[in-house]
Order: C-alpha cells, then structure tokens, then sequence
C-alpha cells in the first residue's frame, strides 16, 4: 500500500436519540481548493457515518454520481470496514462542501483511488470505538471482541450487543488515530467484491424522480435560452416585446455574457410559467448577432490545413529518443501511413440543465455537475457573490463522460435566476442546445511512420501530430503525452507536433486524449505486425517485452500487468486457436489509460457490402486489488464497449462557417441495440496494487481491436472515423 501523504483524522459526537456521529477527513495546512490557485481552508472533519439508537446506519457518499455506481462502492468500503449489515444501511448524497467532505468530483476514474484508503481507515476507526464500548460494557479485553452485521460478540460469553445499543457510549470516547487503525485483511471482505443493488435501483427501476431534469420545486418558472450559432457571438439586440407577450412567458432579456463560453456565453433567456412555453416562444424569436472571427472556422479548412502541415517541417517536438531517420532508413521494412479522427459530442443522456434560487442575497443551486466545487467558483466570479453564499446540492446525472466537468448550464442558471430574486428557476436545454454548444472531443491528424528490422522488431517510429491549438499550446484534451505508449519501447522514436488554431470549445470525453490516441497508435501497430509477417498478438508481447516497470512516476508503464491482461485475453478469445468462417476475423488493441491496464480482442465479420457486425467483444483489466462492486465494473466495461462502437461508425461533428452541423442522435448516432455485440465478455485480474477506477481504461482498446478485426476479415484498413466515411455500416 502506498503511503499516506496526510494525516486522517477523525470527530465522534453524540447525537440526537443516541447516534454516533463520525466523520473522516485529509488534515492540510493550506489545502487548495480544486480548480483554484489560491490555497483554501484547512480541510475540516466530516460527518460518514451515523448510527442511530434503533441499529439503522446513514453512511454519506461524497462523490457526483453520474451512473458509475460510485454511490454504492464508496458507502460499500466504509460499510465493510464498519462490519455494518448493509440490509440496515441508508446511503444519503452529501451537499458540496469541500471544507467537510474533502474533494467533491467524478472523473479521470478518480473516485475510488482518490478516497479507497481515507474510508477504509474512517470505517475500521467506527468499528473499533464500537468494540471498545462493548468491552467496556462487559468489563472484557476489546480483543476477545468480534463484529458482525452489525453486532459486537464476546463468543466466550456469549454476550453481543448491536450497534444502535452502542452507538451513544461509542460517541464518549476517545478518537482512536487512524493511521494507527489498521484495515481489515482483504480475505475478510464481507461486501467488497459482491454485487450489491445499486442504493437507487429501486427508485430507478419504478420512474422515482431521482435525475437533476427530474428536479422541482414549489412555484417554479422554467427557462431556455438561446444562444449564438457561432461559438462566443454575441446577442446585439432582439424581439424581447413580441416574446413577453406569448402565452405563458414571464421575462424575456439579453444576457450580455462574460466572453467565456465555459462560463456565462451571451445570448437570450427565456423564463415562463411551463418549460413548454419557453422553448415554444424562442420558435419565435429573432436575435441581431455579432459572430465574431469564430464563423470564419469549418471542418473544411481544418483538414486541408492538415493536409498542408503534413508536407512541412512539423513546428515542435515532443519527444525524441535515438536517431528516428536513420533506423526508418536502415529498416527492412517501412510503414507511411495518416490517420484521421473527428470531433464528437458528449451526447450523454441527459442534456444541461440546472435549477436555482436567489433569495436575501444568497444563491441555491440543485446540479449535476461532475465538479460542483469549480461550478460554485465560476458562479461566485460570474454573479460577483460571496462563495460562502451559494449553496449547491449535488443531483444525481442521467450521464456525463466529461461534458459536466464544465459547467455552464449551472452559470447560466445561476445568473438568470439572480434576475429574479425569491423565484425558483429551472433551466433545461434541448437535445440540439447540449449538442450544438458542447466542449467536444478534439479531432486530429497523425502522420505515421515505422520501420522493423529483418528480424521483425520494431526499431524506429515516428509521429507527426496535427493537432488544435496555438504555438505549442494545445486547446483542451487535443495533446499527446510524451510517454504514449509505444514511447520508451522503441529505441528511436519521435513525437512531433504541429497546431492549428481554432474557435471550437474542446473538452474531456470518457478516456480523454485515449479514447483517440489508442485507435491510431494500437491500429498502426497491427500494420507494423503485419508488415513484419508477425502474429499480431506476438509483436506486441515482444514489444511490451520482459515484465518489469518503465519509466518513473507520471511516465511509468507496468509491462507485465499490461502483458498478463494480453495473455489472458488471447487465451480468452482462443486467439490462434480457432479457425473462424469466411469473412470473420479477430482483432486485438491494448492500452495503459487512468490507471488502468486493458487488453481487448474483438471478433468482427465485413460482408461484400461492408456490413460490419461484432460477434463477441473479450476485455482483460488490471485495475488492482479489488473491484469493489463488481456488477457496476462490469457495467463500466461493457458500457465502455459500446461507448467505443458508437464512436467508431457514425459520430463526428462537423463545423461550418463557425457553426456545429449536428443536432440530435439521428445525425451523431449511438449503437442501437440490434448492432451492439451478443456477448462481451469481461475478466479482471486482481494484481497486488491499490485499486483504480474502471470509468475510462476499458474504451480505448475497443476501437482498434475492431477496427484490426476489420483488416483480418476483409483486408480493408480504417484509417478514417467515423468508420461510416469509409463506407462501412452496421449489418
């Protein structure tokens, strides 16, 4: 286990009826807060768990839930450690308050690492003052105690007590140190790695209002608003007068906006008893924009200035290890190829919307916001309130894969709602807003040559990255790290890069910077493999070669881990060892992504037409010692396989004149259930290491082991996405 960089500590109070109150927390001097350059206040203890006197145990999740499950995993490890009987636990979402709670946000798979040792010590810390009141109780040694669905036993005696019994005498003593407290051994487990229900599932599964859009409160108006086509145009003026007069409407006004489209875009707000009559009255409305420079921008231009850069020195370097030009020129074998890959939309589920009130000063927010904390700043800065006078209750998300890691809708709402002080304000978008207005996936171009000696090594790579952004400053989620796999394997690589301005908000989707890299790098390596006569499974083995660890800190990759889920997932799929009908193929990928090691084989068959249909997808993942919940990390694989599907043959945005040219699923399509494989079969491998979130790594092995599937069962190779611009379809 790796060790604590802070010290846990711990607050125990009696509570109404004879609870136990306690609370676990990261004790910092000058803890920053997320998102901000000045430090903030020391992190403060925090209410987890509390137990009251009738045995019923109320643990706190701390953390967004957007459909990871982390609602049910982190409450699972407290519980666990607590010894509690989860059929009397209760699991309540915290309000965000970093101060108490520590950092409050969901992505990068983060949640888990993040808090997997802070609970376990907060929960075994809970079960230990609860032992030592029951000794107490008997006059016997806490260590002739044991703890079980929540009872403390004294087996030599007979004796037990539950923990409501407990819980008033627990609160009196002292706090026991939790770095001292020692977590259980993981053979003991009771409820990590058992696939509970899910703490909502009932309420899901019957229609329960749980979702942010679900959302209401007494008196509440509804609001859209429109804003300009072109990314950061402004509204000049508007026919405000016709729409005040529409049937339902209550305020219509210009929202001049602060220049950050990540924050408050300008444009008009429309607020109306019903939302119907809101997005009915902006059919009507005409706005006079200034488009700005950003309506010069289209997808057009980007590709043929790519095409441009190509046959020019790239701009900067990024990495260079040994003489990449003279083992190209002394290889036995050359691969030049390019690929290209195309901005996307989030297009999760459920699109912004975010209700508010402001009232004596002090504004109250209901988000779904993958990071509340930046949401509250970027309000305060926004509306020029206090931060100590905005409260945000964190609502549970229909989805987010990074989209609501930004946060205007919640500014958006914040500043209407601030217009009409004492009046609850819920602002919904549309389907064509959230997509229209996203911080899309970058695009991007990679020129790619290799080279592999007689032997059928690979012995030299090259790179030219064309990418978005200015001088050598890439726009949001559009860089490739130095140390991208297969960086520190090859002995002669070079990574090379060169920018291409643009107006387009990009942002983090699912695996950012992975889920397009893995495609382009792992689909050139099956080229490689094959211009070297090589297995495709064995070139790689022989490119990971011998188990060990390369690389230090941010840059180290754990060969062996990423070798054993290859292995096992060739084994899975019986890679080599089946002879598959005309037509059908198998394709592998891997990659090292949030932590996370995945290797994943696809088999794929193409028909004359190019119907492509996947049979059966195989992922292996290395994600640590513990899958804390197994069913969501199923659920996290197997939604990250289809993820990967839908991006690979029908989603791109295009831009024209400064304006997104999709709208809706019908023009970014999703998988439909007919196309989405029969079976994806799942396996994890339970390495001796921390455990790490499953929300990112398993998507970006999916794209190139069924684009390689692909080649193997047609001899066509994609180079291309979406796959549809190569001709391709679902069968």
């Amino acid at each position: 286990m790796k060790s604590m960089k802070r010290r846990f500590f711990l607050r125990v109070s009696a509570v109404a009826g004879g609870a136990l109150l306690i609370g676990g927390g990261e004790e910092a001097a000058a803890q920053p807060t997320r998102g901000s350059r000045q430090p903030g206040p020391p992190i403060l203890p925090s209410a987890f768990v509390q137990i009251d006197s009738s045995g019923i145990i109320t643990l706190t999740a701390k953390n967004p839930e957007m459909g990871q499950g982390i609602k049910t995993a982190l409450p699972m490890i407290l519980a666990d450690e607590l010894d509690a009987d989860w059929k009397l636990v209760k699991v309540v979402q915290a309000d965000l308050n970093e101060a108490k709670y520590g950092s409050q946000s969901a992505g990068g798979s983060r949640s888990t690492p993040n808090n997997w040792d802070l609970l376990r010590r907060v929960g075994a810390s809970a079960r230990l003052m609860l032992v030592q009141a029951a000794a107490q109780t008997w006059n016997v040694p806490a260590t002739e105690c044991t703890t079980d669905l929540g009872r403390v036993y004294h087996r030599a005696s007979g004796k037990s007590l539950g923990y409501g019994e407990l819980a008033a005498k627990a609160a009196a003593l002292p706090v026991p140190d939790p770095n001292q407290v020692k977590p259980k051994d993981p053979k003991d487990y009771k409820l990590i790695g058992k696939s509970l229900p899910t703490v909502d599932l009932p309420a899901m599964v019957t229609g329960k209002p749980i979702y942010s859009i679900d959302f209401k409160l007494p008196g509440m108006l509804y609001a859209v608003y429109e804003k300009c086509p072109v990314f950061n145009g402004k509204a000049v003026s508007a026919n405000l007068d016709e729409i005040k007069a529409l049937p339902g409407i209550k305020h219509a006004f210009i929202v001049e906006g602060n220049g950050d489209v990540a924050s408050l875009a300008s444009g008009v707000a429309i607020v109306a008893t019903k939302w119907w009559y809101a997005n009915n009255a902006r059919k009507s409305l005409k706005v006079v924009w200034n488009e700005g420079p950003n309506a010069a921008h289209s997808s057009v231009v980007y590709a043929q200035k790519a095409q441009e850069l190509f046959a020019q020195k790239p701009a900067f370097a990024i990495r260079k290890d040994g003489d990449v030009e003279a083992a190209l020129a002394s290889a036995a074998k050359v691969v030049d190829v390019k690929y290209t890959f195309p901005f996307i939309s989030h297009a999760q589920l459920e699109p912004g919307n975010c209700a508010a009130k402001f009232e004596n000063g002090k504004l109250e927010i209901w988000a779904p916001s993958q990071t509340p904390g930046r949401g509250l700043q970027m309000a305060s800065q926004a509306l020029g309130l206090p931060a100590a006078d905005i409260v945000i209750h964190q609502m549970r998300t229909g989805g987010g894969f990074g989209r609501r890691l930004a946060n205007d809708y919640l500014v958006e709402a914040a500043w209407i709602a601030k217009q009409l002080p004492g009046i609850p304000v819920k602002l919904l978008w549309t389907r064509e807003d959230d997509m229209r207005h996203d911080f899309y996936r970058p695009g991007g171009f990679q020129h790619l040559r290799g080279g592999v000696d007689a032997a059928g090594k690979l012995v030299a790579w090259h790179d030219h990255f064309v990418s978005f952004g200015e001088g050598e400053k890439f726009v949001s989620s559009s860089n490739i790290p130095p140390a991208e796999f297969p960086a520190q394997f090859v002995p002669n690589l070079g990574i090379e890069a060169t920018l291409i301005p643009t107006g387009i908000p990009t942002g983090p989707l699912r695996a950012p910077r992975s889920n397009s890299l893995a495609w382009v790098i792992h689909s050139f390596i099956d080229e490689l493999a094959h211009a070297a006569g090589k297995d495709p499974v064995r070139f790689r083995l022989d490119l990971l070669g011998e188990p060990r660890v390369v690389g230090k800190g941010m840059e180290a990759y754990d060969a062996g881990r990423m070798r054993a889920c290859l292995e096992l997932v060739a084994e899975k799929s019986g890679w080599g060892k089946r002879t598959l009908p005309k037509g059908h193929g198998l394709g592998v990928g891997f990659h090292y992504s949030h932590s996370g090691y995945f290797a994943e084989v696809a088999e794929v068959s193409v028909d004359d037409q190019k119907r492509v249909k996947v049979h059966k997808v195989w992922a292996v993942g290395d994600v640590g010692s513990q899958i804390i919940h197994p069913s969501s990390g199923i659920n996290q694989v197997q939604g990250a396989v289809i993820d990967g599907l839908s991006e690979m043959m029908a989603q791109e945005i295009t831009i024209d004149k400064g304006r997104t040219m999709q709208s809706n699923y019908h023009q970014h399509q999703a998988l439909r259930m007919k196309q989405a494989p029969p079976e994806i079969e799942v396996h994890f491998i339970k390495s001796n290491h921390p455990p790490t979130g499953l929300g990112e790594p398993p998507l970006p092995p999916l794209l190139p082991a069924v684009a390689n599937a692909i080649f193997a069962a047609c001899g066509k190779r994609v180079r291309t996405l979406p796959m549809a611009k190569e001709g391709f379809r679902w069968a």
